[in-house]
């Protein structure tokens, strides 16, 4: 069937040009003048394929009939038109679930493109199977087979060419760097650098020498000055993974980067301005997170410009089966190891199980099966994520890579005794380490290697270190 597409403009020569182009795309057009009657037209139960929409009219202009529209059909895809890209609209027209905001006058290209991806086949909102994994730099991947990954895909698509900070919420392992780089690769930036940094990682007080750099002399050692990260990434993309976890002090500093693009470096006099679009991520309770202080609630105002929640992969799981096929495949030529077929008994256990660890959890369960060459070694919904190791050492006289067995060993016998801990004390990361003689950091980083952070907990912040005071503060 033919796309319905509305066409809302006050200015008539757009509606003609605009009705020549959708009809050469085989689309049933209608044009309305004011944001008023398009209004009319679905609230007397007309349901379009697709609006595409003036931002700037008289009366009730593009925004507020936005607003109306999606009141009364939250399923409507509108498209936003405007000959004058303005940041905060842009924004706000996302915010109200506008599909996309494009620029006039709109070429035959871009409405083919808009079309596909809003109305493909007469099937609106489905996104192509060609673009259900979709190759990253680095060696990265977006996965999108369930609806509510495609929803996201979509959103990433529409934030990306806008110059605002985006902050990406999930729990541990879902995808959130992955996403980042989505952004970046969709942005006017794509050619330049895209540069994550482990906030957790880093310990507190060199972190901000990390991110800022410093002169020659600022403390006992620094010989030479050294640029930061900010400073590398001039002109590109940075991610602040893991945001929750910078202390305090520091946040206030990047709350000044975030407002003038502009910081010093530590022991410099004199300031250093970068062009550089901040992204963020947290796996984190904001809510929680804002109360008990470890995360600044103004910083939160400046990086939620525009918030993007990914689900864990137990909510969907129409991309367990394609994120099983791409590991087994990328992994089996990896290590030059047969692919193993996913059959009805895999694909069962993969949708049943709850994966505590999101992607990162699969991606490491079928490493293992790659490495072994053993389906059986797919956990259950009854049975610890880390493989059994009688079954392991029994596989290890199969002609397997010896190295590699041991460190799988190694890894899975780390990993069940932190589980075991961690639940001995209720997700209590702190206790946990003192009981594992670990150093917290130590702890922290081992648990998001194995994807055991569903069994952390955000009441465990790491003890006050002795160190550097900060804005009145010690660093956390």
């Amino acid at each position: 069937m033919a796309a319905h597409v509305c066409v809302v403009d006050d200015d008539p020569s757009v509606l003609r040009y605009m009705r020549r182009l959708l009809e050469l795309e085989a689309c049933t057009v209608q044009t309305f003048a004011s944001g008023r009657e398009i209004l009319e037209h679905v609230g007397q139960g007309a349901s379009p394929d697709l609006v595409l929409l003036d931002v700037a009219m008289p009366e009730v202009d593009g925004l507020q009939t936005l607003e109306h529209l999606r009141k009364n059909n939250q399923h409507l895809k509108v498209v936003m038109l405007s000959s004058v890209r303005e940041t905060a609209k842009v924004v706000r027209a996302i915010r109200l679930g506008a599909e996309d905001y494009l620029h006039k006058p709109l070429d035959g290209a871009a409405l083919h493109d808009v079309l596909r991806r809003c109305v493909p086949d007469g099937e609106p909102g489905v996104m192509p199977a060609s673009r259900e994994v979709e190759e990253l730099p680095g060696g990265m991947f977006f996965v999108a087979g369930s609806p509510v990954m495609k929803k996201i895909r979509s959103r990433l698509e529409q934030v990306a060419p806008v110059e605002v900070p985006v902050l990406l919420l999930g729990e541990s392992g879902v995808g959130k760097e992955i996403a980042a780089l989505l952004i970046h690769k969709l942005s006017q930036r794509r050619e330049r650098l895209f540069l994550k940094v482990n906030c957790a990682a880093i310990p507190s007080e060199l972190l901000e020498s990390e991110l800022f750099g410093y002169e020659a002399g600022a403390f006992t050692g620094a010989t030479h000055a050294k640029p930061g990260k900010f400073e590398v990434c001039n002109g590109g993309t940075i991610l602040l993974d893991e945001i929750g976890e910078m202390p305090p002090g520091l946040q206030a500093k990047m709350l000044q980067v975030l407002q003038e693009q502009r910081f010093f470096r530590l022991g410099g006099r004199s300031p250093v301005s970068v062009d550089v679009r901040i992204l963020a991520a947290t796996n984190v309770n904001i809510a929680q997170a804002i109360k008990k202080g470890v995360l600044r609630l103004d910083l939160y105002y400046r990086l939620n410009a525009f918030t993007i929640e990914i689900p864990p992969l137990r909510q969907r799981p129409e991309d367990i089966p394609v994120l099983f096929r791409h590991f087994m495949q990328r992994l089996a030529a990896h290590y030059d190891r047969p692919e193993l077929s996913l059959t009805d008994e895999v694909l069962d256990a993969c949708v049943h199980y709850a994966w505590p660890g999101n992607v990162r959890e699969l991606h490491n369960v079928v490493k293992r099966m790659v490495i072994l060459g053993d389906k059986s070694l797919m956990p259950t919904a009854h049975r610890e994520s880390q493989p059994n190791i009688p079954r392991l050492l029994a596989g290890a006289g199969g002609g397997h890579d010896l190295k590699e067995l041991v460190k799988t060993l190694k890894c899975s016998a780390e990993a069940e005794v932190i589980a075991q801990v961690l639940r001995q004390t209720n997700g209590d990361r702190r206790k946990a380490a003192a009981l594992l003689n670990l150093s917290y950091k130590a702890l922290v980083y081992k648990t998001r290697q194995y994807g055991l952070e569903a069994l952390s907990s955000l009441s465990s912040p790491p003890p006050v270190s002795s160190g550097v005071p900060v804005a009145g503060k010690k660093v956390i």
